[in-house]
């Protein structure tokens, strides 16, 4: 459908209005670089635990699995 992208999980499709994935492209855009940077704007570990759900996940892990989501997304709405 043209001005939104579409998400779906394999069973059923879901679609957003374009310039929401678009300002969702750039939120996982800004998350990824306050994931990588250093310095007093970089999010803790303490921080990336309550995103993940409290989950013990790994920084590394996170932080590429946003970086795909924001590259994705970019290329859904591009």
């Amino acid at each position: 459908m043209p001005g939104s992208t579409t998400l779906g999980p394999g069973h059923g499709v879901d679609a957003i209005d374009h310039p929401d994935a678009q300002r969702m492209t750039a939120v996982m855009r800004e998350l990824h670089r306050l994931l990588v940077t250093t310095g007093p704007e970089r999010l803790t570990h303490a921080q990336v635990t309550a995103l993940c759900g409290g989950d013990a996940h790994s920084r590394m892990e996170f932080t590429a699995w946003v970086e795909r989501a924001a590259h994705e997304l970019e290329r859904a709405t591009s």
